[in-house]
């Protein structure tokens, strides 16, 4: 299979869907430190880039595949083997060796000692084991790819997490001040009561409304813990509580992010770059098999001190020895079973381009997912946020009614309940955009560096 540049193969569409660019630059440019800029964030993810165990699985694969790829280099060299041999034959006496033995040499038995080094080595001729060391190096950077991309899924997977938790600690917030709004209600509401100018319904109603808000302070707080804890447990470290000083009004989003153009993908993302070698692996491996059906060159040689007698096995030149044979070898027997191996080398490479293909198209679409997402939450945004800032008003008016009688109860109430979930959508919106802008660093290929 010809060595076809990689965006080509895959079919990379020329620019994202509904964004329109030829600038090469992307955020992914950017190192996970430079792109999130929290001190408190920047402490969680340097932790998790330095105990996460997923992480260390990956690097203690890496370090294997580098051991396979040492192995490799090492084919084309050739093997030598030293051996220091000792031996004494009785043979029968009524055997031929044995009466040859007594006849000649006058002894009923014969030692020998060898010292040698042994040497074989196989010609590359047709480029066998090149293609080996090819296959070795693919696989070695298809772990170092796999492990690239553990850590970008690793940095989104603490950013999100962070997020989420400065959304809980917002709709905590709102809902402490929420809490206080209608518990100020429910005391003016009880005047009204004592006065006679409402009855006991509208008491009931407001303090209603006041548990509502309160029940939602455990179940944020409990949520909080556990989003904690997942913290914790991605920086490799026991369930604990974590630091932050940040609040979520206070992190900035950009209306756009540069994102390059499709074909940067294939040299960005680490797991497309790892489906990529793991296709120049299976290619190599084709090579390997189509050459096991050729005929093979193999040199070997031995060569040392040999003596019958212990005395004089180290007299030199007299025990030196030699011996070199080059021998041409070519499977006959084995050819069916070497076709088939190589029709199933040729499977598997057709499997590589369909998964790469598979990775690429996936990658494309994360990247229009995330663009489509980051522009639609901004519209979001400003809906919520101007939503928020009515009801605000609309509590302050309603209070006013409420207080001269221009109101009844069930409308303040009302607008309160309003406001109260505005201002959560409001959190979670803003926790959207947030995560949107990491799924699409993420998707780019970046936080690896």
């Amino acid at each position: 299979m010809p060595r076809i540049p990689a965006a080509e193969l895959a079919n990379v569409p020329a620019q994202y869907n509904r964004v329109q660019t030829t600038d090469s630059s992307s955020i992914a440019d950017l190192g996970w430190n430079e792109f999130f800029t929290d001190p408190a964030l920047q402490r969680l993810i340097r932790d998790g880039i330095q105990y996460n165990y997923d992480l260390q699985l990956a690097l203690k694969r890496v370090e294997a595949s580098q051991t396979q790829l040492r192995q490799a280099k090492l084919l084309q060299l050739p093997v030598v083997n030293a051996a220091i041999t000792a031996q004494s034959s009785h043979p029968s006496k009524n055997s031929l060796n044995g009466i040859s033995l007594n006849t000649f040499l006058g002894q009923t038995h014969i030692e020998d000692y060898n010292a040698a080094f042994n040497l074989s080595w196989e010609a590359d001729i047709w480029g066998k084991l090149r293609l080996k060391k090819e296959a070795a190096l693919s696989a070695y950077l298809q772990t170092y790819e796999a492990q690239r991309a553990v850590q970008t899924q690793i940095v989104a997977a603490i950013a999100q997490g962070y997020y989420n938790l400065l959304m809980l600690d917002e709709q905590l917030s709102v809902a402490h001040s929420n809490l206080l709004l209608n518990d100020t209600t429910l005391t003016f509401t009880k005047l009204q009561w004592d006065a006679g100018m409402v009855s006991s319904l509208a008491v009931q109603q407001a303090e209603s409304q006041k548990q509502s808000v309160a029940i939602l302070i455990p179940q944020l707080e409990s949520a909080i813990a556990v989003q904690e804890h997942a913290l914790s447990i991605l920086t490799g470290k026991m369930p604990d509580s974590v630091y932050r000083e940040t609040k979520l009004s206070e992190m900035h989003v950009n209306e756009q992010y540069a994102t390059g153009v499709p074909a940067g993908l294939v040299s960005r993302r680490p797991d497309v770059r790892a489906q990529e070698m793991a296709l120049r692996r299976a290619n190599a491996q084709v090579g390997v098999a189509q050459r096991e059906m050729y005929p093979s060159l193999t040199i070997t040689a031995v060569g040392g001190l040999n003596s019958f007698k212990s005395s004089n096995w180290f007299e030199i030149p007299a025990s030196l020895f030699g011996n070199v044979v080059g021998g041409l070898t070519s499977p006959v027997f084995q050819r069916g079973a070497l076709k088939a191996n190589l029709a199933l080398a040729k499977n598997q490479r057709e499997q590589a381009v369909l998964s790469f293909r598979q990775t690429v198209l996936q990658a494309v679409g994360d990247v229009s997912d995330a663009l489509v997402q980051h522009d639609k939450l901004r519209e979001q945004a400003l809906i919520a946020t101007a939503q928020v800032m009515t009801l605000k008003t609309a509590i302050r008016n309603a209070q006013l009614l409420y207080q001269s009688g221009m109101a009844n109860y069930l409308e303040v109430m009302t607008v309160q309940g309003n406001a109260l979930q505005a201002e959560l959508n409001l959190a979670l919106v803003r926790r959207q955009q947030l995560s949107t802008v990491v799924d699409l660093y993420r998707a780019l290929g970046g936080g690896w560096k």
